[in-house]
């Protein structure tokens, strides 16, 4: 599945070092908007779960619906991750009362999360889902639906979004000027040229960039990572979206740049990354761990990835056990 190229540390650490090294609190006496800006860097697990335990005053700055107004969401990989993670989420939400304008949710999430998310942030303007598997389609349209501003939809690594869904959601968002449609990438193109010509034959691989053109006429940025598209693709986006000023083709091995298409590109497009452009700023895994078989380049980690269950929720049924889903037990409210 997808990944991020960091790891994260723990989200205990920081507030527990900072609560053993003073008996006395000395972030009593601070500002309250000043405090209010610290704990937000924490991040919404870390608050729920640790700062707002640690004292009175905290507790009062994070139970202020101004702290929930932005909200990001990871699920981090390791043993010591005992919670339920939708259900603390809801939570966050909740805490927001109507002001939430950004959430940002990875590896993580369901059809009755993104259900309450909607019934209750009619004000959302930018939403970022990223390998969010239990997620159908059909409860992101919905939801969609119900955020009239929404200005930014980052999609990474959702593979039961399809081209009618894009259509669809660009439909029903007529302000986005941000869109983000990742695929999973792959440092070289798994299949030789007259492969992918071929394979080009049985598969529209245009349709998801069409479906951008037709319905997303305002959009100012654009990224399509490891997308499939062919020229052809490209060439309506071009068309059909007309403000556009960042467009991110990295990895889209299907363009061919050399003639008139790129030298449009250049110019119409301020932002332009080619797809051979270097991933090194890219926060995801790009396909950047490769090895050679046989007469082809091809990425181990990503090849494998083919065989994966997409569809199988991120955190197995075996991780935990009834018990230790601690989150229910815990005094949040």
């Amino acid at each position: 599945m997808g990944k991020r190229k960091s790891k994260l540390e723990n989200p205990k650490s920081k507030i527990q070092t900072a609560v053993r090294s003073s008996s006395v609190p000395p972030w009593i006496d601070l500002p309250r908007d000043v405090t209010a800006n610290i704990l937000h860097r924490l991040g919404a697990i870390e608050i729920l779960e640790t700062a707002q335990k640690v004292c009175a005053t905290w507790r009062s700055v994070c139970q202020d619906p101004a702290m929930w107004r932005v909200i990001e969401m990871k699920y981090l990989d390791g043993p010591d991750w005992p919670y339920d993670l939708n259900l603390m989420c809801s939570h966050a939400v909740d805490r927001s009362q109507g002001q939430l304008i950004d959430i940002h949710i990875e590896y993580l999430g369901d059809d009755q999360l993104m259900q309450h998310i909607s019934q209750r942030s009619s004000h959302l303007r930018r939403l970022t889902l990223a390998c969010c598997y239990d997620i159908s389609c059909e409860a992101l349209i919905e939801a969609v639906k119900r955020f009239p501003e929404l200005e930014e939809l980052h999609l990474i690594i959702m593979p039961s979004v399809l081209a009618g869904d894009i259509e669809t959601i660009g439909i029903s968002c007529p302000k986005l000027k941000s869109f983000t449609f990742n695929e999973r990438g792959c440092m070289y193109p798994l299949l030789e040229e007259s492969e992918l010509d071929e394979f080009a034959e049985e598969a529209d691989c245009n349709e998801c960039a069409v479906a951008v053109a037709k319905t997303m006429p305002n959009l100012r940025h654009l990224r399509l990572f490891a997308n499939e598209m062919k020229n052809e693709g490209l060439q309506a986006i071009l068309d059909g979206c007309p403000h556009l000023e960042s467009l991110d083709l990295r990895q889209c091995y299907g363009i061919d740049l050399g003639g008139v298409l790129g030298k449009r590109c250049c110019q119409q497009i301020k932002h332009l990354k080619l797809p051979s452009d270097s991933v090194a700023d890219y926060e995801w895994d790009a396909g950047d761990s490769c090895e050679e078989d046989g007469n082809s380049s091809w990425c181990s980690d990503k090849y494998s990835w083919g065989y994966f269950d997409d569809y199988t929720n991120p955190f197995p049924s075996e991780y935990f056990s009834d018990d230790e889903i601690w989150f229910l037990g815990h005094d949040y409210l």
